[in-house]
């Protein structure tokens, strides 16, 4: 009976934020302007005013029986500015976040010191570094326990984040993965057509993915029937010239990921694309996973995205800067200071 209540609440939700009832339409569009930011952000005057003392903060949350949530993001970032428009910007969403947990803030460039749950102190962006804030904006969930619940990285639309809230605050997480939770409503929403977007980019079946990592990168997209943002993401990003021109020099896959389609993985081993799915977590369409000549995943982008991060993405593969520095974000800094530097 809980389960079915849970099935329909969430549904409910989910139908009435995609009719405007509970919120605008646009709001969900994930299709945003992701050039970086003239004007720096400034933050919800509601976020905790913290010393940067993890394990001081989570006290004092779980004292209040609330959770913590950990928002790692940068100034100038167009996603974050998303989060704190579409998402934090919505009433219902920011009483719902004051009532269950508290919010601090981590600048992923900053050098301010953080405590963090190990009772080590590192740089902000060594500490954004060691919680794989991979993009900003990175939102992590520690529940009124203290443990790590469930993180996103990336901007999600608010259907997504509402349902990420409640996923944590009424410790669903403790049953099911976040995948498994938002599959049960899904369905209450659908967009585009009854096929995967067709793209000159993506290498034809059958997929031994071991073999076609072998002549360089390899780009694997899991995308889904009926999604809104892979239809945004073949409009958009995967259009534009110089994205294209930096796919010819990778190998790229385009897989359903709640088919049944068989497949060798870059490692390979043989499964499904819903399986293999499964077993990396994935809960986001389209979801970009990226492999080296080993089979090792060098990066992900499981959440909306643009062209400007899209761009910078393929970049830090096509330059093989990941064999240098392996965490994105601090490339992205290293390369920022260098521009800086050269002017």
């Amino acid at each position: 009976m809980k389960t079915l209540l849970l099935t329909a609440s969430l549904i409910l939700y989910l139908g009435m934020s995609l009719t405007g009832q509970t919120f605008a339409k646009s709001s969900d569009d994930p299709a945003i302007n992701d050039e970086p930011l003239r004007e720096a952000l400034s933050l919800p005057e509601w976020f905790k005013l913290s010393f940067l003392d993890i394990p001081e903060d989570i006290k004092e949350a779980n004292r209040g029986r609330r959770g913590l949530i950990i928002y790692f993001g940068q100034s100038y970032c167009p996603y974050c500015k998303a989060l704190l428009n579409n998402n934090w910007g919505r009433k219902d969403i920011v009483s719902y976040t004051r009532a269950n947990f508290d919010v601090i803030a981590i600048n992923v460039r900053g050098d301010s010191l953080v405590t963090d749950i190990d009772g080590k102190q590192y740089s902000e962006k060594v500490f954004a570094a060691r919680h794989k804030a991979t993009f900003t904006p990175t939102v992590m969930f520690i529940d009124d326990r203290g443990q790590h619940a469930l993180t996103l990285t990336g901007y999600r639309p608010p259907y997504q984040f509402r349902a990420a809230l409640e996923y944590v605050a009424d410790k669903h997480f403790r049953q099911e993965n976040f995948r498994s939770y938002l599959a049960r409503a899904e369905g209450a929403h659908s967009f585009g057509q009854d096929i995967l977007n067709e793209n000159n980019i993506f290498t034809s079946p059958p997929y031994d993915l071991a073999k076609l990592k072998n002549s360089g990168p390899l780009a694997v997209f899991f995308e889904e029937r009926r999604c809104h943002a892979c239809d945004v993401l073949h409009a958009n990003p995967l259009v534009r010239p110089t994205i294209l021109e930096q796919l010819k020099y990778m190998k790229s896959v385009q897989l359903d990921m709640w088919s049944s389609s068989p497949l060798v993985t870059p490692t390979g081993k043989r499964t499904t694309a819903r399986q293999w799915a499964d077993e990396l977590a994935l809960d986001y369409a389209p979801t970009l996973i990226f492999f080296d000549e080993s089979g090792e995943e060098i990066i992900r982008v499981e959440s909306v995205v643009g062209f400007f991060r899209l761009q910078n993405v393929l970049q830090f593969i096509n330059t093989r800067a990941y064999r240098q520095q392996p965490n994105y974000q601090l490339w992205r800094t290293e390369k920022s200071k260098q521009k800086y530097q050269t002017r």
